[in-house]
């Protein structure tokens, strides 16, 4: 039998992770305050009041320039404009219109936006209109923006490359799990913009590949999930190298204590916008605590996936997320598996597999919590509740983008219960608790669970056509060469190191 605590749809009240990246160490110059030295740094000015788990924002002493309501009246290159049209974006989100104004102008900004808001143009619409007509040298970008995870660095390369293309500038994608030699033959050719996780790029700065001494502008995208996932001494390292006098702006979907640091350091009166508190203030989301038997669970979970649409299930561990995708793709679901034990290709291919609809079940650890981007994805479903309110604020980002309207699902065992209550709180969600067993009404009208067909299917990779060698090319020996097994196992390596 049912029972529904709480009202449909979920309330809200204010309030405020991850496969582990390629290196979760490293050194840290020591470094100046401020910028090099100098003393324009937002610390020690007034701050406004903080929420729960966030640092008081710092109080913007210059004016910032007031919001537009269109691109054309930000004054930006015609062929960007073009580009925005053919991309059928007419009107710019809340922040940017916001920002825009004041990053084309120059000026640091320490923006908060939930996932889907349009945080990428914010950034890179500016970025790029400032960075155009401009040169760079071999291994010398002009611009740079770094981001957690491989996933976050693959979709903004995407979503600026039209743009980018537009202004005749280069981008280079400098990421793990991926070719080191390749990306830096990218950077000698010359490269305005550098898009980068903080680990491989300070690899290629440390090979003297890349040299940060002429980067104007900085953009830090999720910068609270970099402190987090151990990157702070990489990221300060590199914005310790970029020009002292450069521009630099900070977007984030939550601003926690942990960037606090970043910000004094190095954001100079930065003009600070945020448009929602959390994820947890988005009106279209919904959110659903569920609570299940442990012995129904793997029967629930199936037939949730098996319903008519795309789903993305999050799960604690790897081994968790390989094993529930095998059960599923047994009962017949079209599954497909993403965390951070895949190599880059294999995280890719998974990834077009779901977008296109050739698996409708992505099963996940949070490596896919942020910086994917699905359209219409209705439904997230939390098999393993997360362990903080930030994980489950970002997991639920997947849905309800750009004013879509999705649910989040969390299923809650017995001795979860408690944990899940303090969790709540904390994001600040008021879900609907509906408890459930496999089969019912009630968990087919919540997320459109139906029985699985019990015919197992298979997911075939496409077929990828690789370049080979010469027949009759010869080794230094003098053999002809044979590259196929241990060219696979060096990559194997380096995918296993990323």
């Amino acid at each position: 039998m049912n029972r529904t605590d709480t009202p449909a749809r979920s309330r809200t009240r204010t309030g405020g992770s991850v496969d582990r990246g390629s290196r979760s160490g490293g050194s840290s110059r020591s470094g100046g305050s401020g910028r090099s030295g100098t003393a324009g740094r937002s610390g020690g000015h007034g701050r406004r009041t903080a929420g729960q788990g966030e640092f008081a924002l710092p109080v913007t002493r210059t004016p910032a320039l007031p919001a537009v309501e269109a691109f054309a009246d930000l004054g930006l290159p015609e062929q960007l404009l073009a580009t925005l049209r053919a991309q059928e974006v007419s009107a710019p989100f809340p922040i940017q219109a916001a920002t825009l104004p004041n990053t084309l102008a120059g000026r640091d900004v320490l923006g908060r936006g939930r996932t889907g808001s349009g945080k990428t143009l914010a950034f890179g619409l500016a970025l790029l209109a400032r960075t155009a007509g401009q040169r760079a040298e071999p291994r010398q970008p002009l611009a740079l923006v770094l981001v957690p995870t491989r996933e976050l660095a693959q979709q903004v390369t995407d979503a600026l490359t039209p743009y980018a293309r537009s202004v005749r500038l280069r981008l280079a994608t400098v990421v793990g799990g991926m070719s080191i030699s390749r990306q830096a033959a990218a950077l000698r050719g010359g490269a305005e913009v550098v898009i980068a996780t903080p680990g491989r790029l300070r690899d290629l700065v440390d090979r003297g590949d890349c040299l940060l001494n002429q980067v104007a502008i900085s953009v830090l995208d999720e910068a609270d999930q970099m402190t987090d996932m151990g990157f702070m001494p990489q990221v300060t390292a590199l914005l310790d190298q970029v020009r002292p006098d450069g521009q630099r702006m900070l977007f984030s979907a939550t601003l926690d204590r942990n960037i606090d640091r970043l910000v004094r350091r190095y954001l100079t009166d930065p003009v600070v916008h945020s448009v929602d508190p959390s994820a947890g203030a988005v009106t279209t989301m919904e959110h659903h605590v569920l609570h299940v038997h442990s012995t129904d669970k793997l029967a629930t979970t199936t037939q949730i996936a098996a319903r008519d649409g795309r789903v993305i299930m999050f799960l604690d561990t790897k081994h968790a997320v390989d094993r529930l995708t095998q059960d599923l793709l047994r009962s017949g679901v079209r599954a497909a598996a993403l965390h951070g034990g895949k190599s880059q290709p294999q995280r890719t291919r998974t990834l077009t597999q779901f977008k296109t609809g050739h698996a409708t079940v992505l099963v996940a650890t949070n490596v896919a919590a942020r910086g994917i981007h699905v359209d219409n994805l209705d439904l997230v479903v939390n098999v393993d509740p997360p362990t903080d309110h930030k994980d489950y604020l970002h997991r639920g980002g997947r849905t309800a983008r750009a004013g879509e309207s999705g649910s989040v699902v969390t299923l809650v065992t017995p001795d979860q219960r408690r944990g899940m209550t303090h969790l709540m709180a904390n994001a600040g969600i008021l879900p609907r608790i509906t408890r459930v067993q496999p089969g019912e009404a009630e968990l087919s009208r919540i997320t459109g669970a139906r029985a699985p067909s019990g015919v197992p299917v298979v997911i075939t990779a496409p077929v990828v056509e690789r370049p080979r060698r010469n027949a009759t090319s010869r080794s230094r020996r003098g053999r002809p060469s044979q590259p196929t097994r241990r060219t696979a196992g060096r990559q194997s390596a380096l995918d296993a190191a990323a």
